[in-house]
This record gives structure tokens, C-alpha cells and sequence, in this order.
């Protein structure tokens, strides 16, 4: 292990790894940090607190620990002040859920317990996630990969209440989850999550949101069907933002995306 990744220990601890990452503070980068993802009075990130690391330093550390760090210590990352310390125990179990979802381990009872217990912990502290990034980078390798894979915890079901919970709640980031995690689902050849969740929160009033379900609108047709993608444009396109249907539309012509824009919106 390189001298600045912190040092392994019989037993790692979640204090360690924020000593670390305390130790690697930069204010510079921290001012620019705050600013970009709007932590001011009345924005959306208002209150995050940066120590000012780039995402590559925190990944480093991730790659560092994640073998030897127990689960149990997580939430005490998911519950720091700083941005990049809860950025890191979210990377820490993205990476543990995808050694326990590799082919030979798919439908292992022991991996299958690991995982259900990683995800149970994901959505129980899913309101630390809360900025763009931490939703984007945690919730398609977690939740939407838990989607599609066994479970002891319940069925396609269970599954959708799960989500159904998350797309309800009065929280913009479990919200944001409820449809970003369905990138997963897309590159797996399932459009049906995306469907649900994007005709879910089509009217819904923040433009992260409206973000959101227009690019998993774009993945799902570049993913799954563009065909489905233009019967849902059919259905919704007078009733979308305008900033989701840009982003739905990306990837077609230039002339099938004029025809699209050239809709007129209903009032709301």
C-alpha cells in the first residue's frame, strides 16, 4: 500500500479512514467544490460540507480499504459532515455488492444474504446520499443491480414497493435513486423500471429531476428500444419539461429531434 493511503490495521475503522481523509484537505479545491455543487442558502445542496478531494483521491482510497473494512463501519462514513467521507463508504459498498454479484456468485445463498444485507443498508441511510453525485455513482451499481438479481428479502413485489417507497418519499435524493438506478436495469435489456419511474416523476417540479428521468429515458431507448422510447414520447411529449425531453432525445437525428422539440407543451 502506497504511503498516502491510509494504513492497513487488524482491524480497520471508520475513524482511520477519515483521519485520512481529513488529512487531505484542500481549501482551494473545497471553495470550488461548494460552489459547483451549490451548497448556498436555498440551493439544492445547501449545508454539504467538502474537504475539498477529487473524485479520483476518494476512489484511491476506496481501492485501498474496501477488502478489509467491515460493513458494520459503513454507516459511520454515511453519517459524516464531509461530502467525500459519505462518498466513500458509498463507493465502499458498490464495490463490495459487485464482488458478491459476479456470475459465479449470482445465486450463491451466502453472497445473496451479503448482498440484501449491503442493500438493506443503502436504503436505511438512502437521505446521506444527498447531492447528484452520490445518488449517480451508488444507486445503479447497488439498488438497480439488486433489482436484477435473487433475493431472500422478496420478489418483483417487493422489489417495486422498494422503489415505490424511495419515489414517494419527500426526499429530492431518494427520489432521484427511484429513477437513476434503472440505468442499471436498461443495460441489462429491462426497459420496465425505467418506464415505471420516468412516467412516476414526469411532472415532477425540480430540474435535477427533470434531468434525471430524461436521461434515463435516453438510456432505455439506447439500451432496451428506441421504439419504446418514441411510444413514450408519443404518450408523455406534450406533458414533458423541456429539459427532459432534450435530454430523452440526445441520440436520435437531427431531424427526428426537431420534430420532437417542435411539439408544443401543454400548460401545467
Amino acid at each position: 500500500m502506497r504511503h498516502t493511503e491510509p494504513k492497513t490495521q487488524t482491524r480497520l475503522t471508520a475513524e482511520d479512514v477519515i483521519a485520512f481523509l481529513e488529512s487531505q484537505r484542500n481549501e482551494e479545491q473545497r471553495e470550488n467544490l461548494m460552489r459547483f455543487f451549490k451548497t448556498g442558502k436555498g440551493e439544492y445542496g445547501e449545508g454539504d460540507e467538502f474537504l475539498g478531494l477529487k473524485v479520483p483521491q476518494t476512489r484511491e482510497v476506496v481501492r485501498a480499504v474496501w477488502k478489509d473494512f467491515p460493513l458494520e463501519e459503513v454507516p459511520k462514513l454515511l453519517t459524516s459532515r464531509w461530502h467525500e467521507v459519505r462518498l466513500c463508504g458509498l463507493l465502499i459498498l458498490v464495490e463490495k455488492f459487485e464482488r458478491l454479484a459476479t456470475k459465479r456468485l449470482i445465486n450463491d445463498e451466502d453472497a445473496i444474504r451479503d448482498r440484501d444485507n449491503i442493500l438493506i443498508m443503502y436504503i436505511k441511510y438512502a437521505d446521506r446520499a444527498n447531492n447528484w453525485d452520490l445518488v449517480d455513482l451508488s444507486a445503479p451499481k447497488i439498488l438497480g443491480a439488486w433489482l436484477l438479481l435473487p433475493s431472500r428479502l422478496g420478489d418483483r413485489d417487493y422489489k417495486l414497493k422498494v422503489l415505490d417507497s424511495l419515489a414517494e418519499s419527500d426526499n429530492l435524493w431518494c427520489q432521484r435513486m427511484s429513477i437513476v438506478c434503472t440505468w442499471k436495469t436498461s443495460q441489462q435489456g429491462d426497459p420496465s423500471w425505467c418506464l415505471r419511474y420516468a412516467e412516476r416523476h414526469l411532472q415532477h417540479p425540480h430540474d435535477l429531476m427533470h434531468k434525471a428521468v430524461g436521461w434515463m429515458l435516453r438510456e432505455m431507448g439506447k439500451r432496451c428500444s428506441m421504439d419504446l422510447l418514441r411510444g413514450f414520447l408519443e404518450m408523455h411529449a406534450t406533458a414533458m419539461p423541456r429539459t427532459t425531453l432534450r435530454y430523452a432525445i440526445e441520440k436520435m437525428s437531427p431531424e427526428e429531434r426537431q420534430h420532437w422539440m417542435q411539439i408544443k407543451p401543454t400548460k401545467r
